[in-house]
């Protein structure tokens, strides 16, 4: 987006009413015209009675702009869904769904959290291109409070999931990362991670403690550094667990276990975006309107964040 808004006053000159939003929306999803989700007709008009909804005209279907998407029935209005993908997507740390509810004006917190929850499994897509290159791997533990933590010290006892990381080093600079909750340390675990996030011919270097898991077999030209040295010879994936550690207590006052992995998925979309702030706007606002709609049952069940190598978008 060429004259991208360089401001929230210039964003909202642009996308201040449905209109706006909507005739965005629907190019996005539909570059080269509307497409029918039904029969794949691509002729249509529309409907005057229902708010941006078309009607084909080969088979009679009736499509909204935000059918099929993570909006579907979504009483939000479409300018605070835009307001809220451009401010995860553009704000350097993110916002908190506390702090979402109280800029944007919502009416609760769950429905804040439930905005920031459909944005935040918009930053994911099934297909990422592997990381190449020098790639620095290793593993660390993050603190995830409970239910009745309010996330504030004096805590007695914190429990931890382990979290391993990559990142791209290319000419000492940061690349792009990946981070993924472990079910263990076993190398077998930690081979899993490798072949799912590099590329072929990529080189791994990891300290000598997790050294074991090349020996499983891999397609990747290791080199193995000397575990006292882990913390110095591996700064790039120590600088982004420092990273991550102030995000998550800064925005989030520390993490729950329940959607560690989705947190996890949107430090790694923001720190891959960090540069081109228009293009994480587009990434998220593009992956939103192709998603399939997530009811709010389906985003607090167990099931939905115990997974492991998440595939962040790009």
């Amino acid at each position: 987006m060429a004259d991208f808004p360089r401001s929230l006053s210039e964003f909202e000159q642009r996308f201040g009413d449905e209109a706006a939003c909507a005739e965005y929306l629907a190019a996005t999803r539909w570059p080269d015209g509307f497409v029918c989700p039904g029969c794949g007709g691509g002729k249509s008009w529309r409907l005057e009675t229902k708010s941006w909804t078309y009607e084909c005209a080969r088979c009679g279907r009736e499509t909204s702009v935000t059918a099929g998407t993570i909006m579907q029935h979504s009483k939000l209005p479409l300018t605070t869904w835009f307001w809220a993908t451009y401010v995860m997507a553009t704000q350097p740390r993110g916002i908190a769904a506390l702090q979402l509810q109280h800029e944007l004006g919502l009416g609760s917190y769950k429905t804040a959290w439930l905005l920031c929850a459909k944005l935040r499994r918009s930053m994911i897509v099934p297909d990422p291109t592997p990381l190449s290159g020098l790639v620095e791997i290793d593993k660390t533990e993050i603190a995830w409070r409970s239910r009745n933590d309010p996330g504030t010290g004096g805590r007695r006892k914190q429990e931890k999931a382990v979290v391993v990381g990559a990142v791209e080093v290319q000419d000492l600079r940061l690349g792009r990362i990946r981070l993924s909750i472990l079910p263990d340390y076993s190398a077998i675990s930690l081979q899993a991670f490798l072949t799912a996030h590099l590329a072929p011919g990529a080189t791994a270097k990891i300290d000598e403690r997790s050294g074991g898991c090349l020996a499983l077999g891999t397609n990747h030209d290791p080199y193995v550094i000397g575990v006292t040295a882990a913390d110095k010879d591996l700064p790039g994936i120590h600088r982004v667990f420092s990273e991550l550690d102030v995000w998550a207590l800064s925005v989030h006052h520390g993490l729950r276990r329940h959607h560690l992995q989705a947190y996890l998925d949107e430090f790694v979309f923001r720190f891959n975006h960090r540069r081109r702030r228009d293009a994480a706007f587009l990434s998220l606002l593009g992956v939103a309107a192709a998603h399939s709609p997530l009811p709010y049952d389906q985003l607090v069940s167990r099931g939905t964040h115990a997974r492991g190598f998440g595939f962040p978008r790009q």
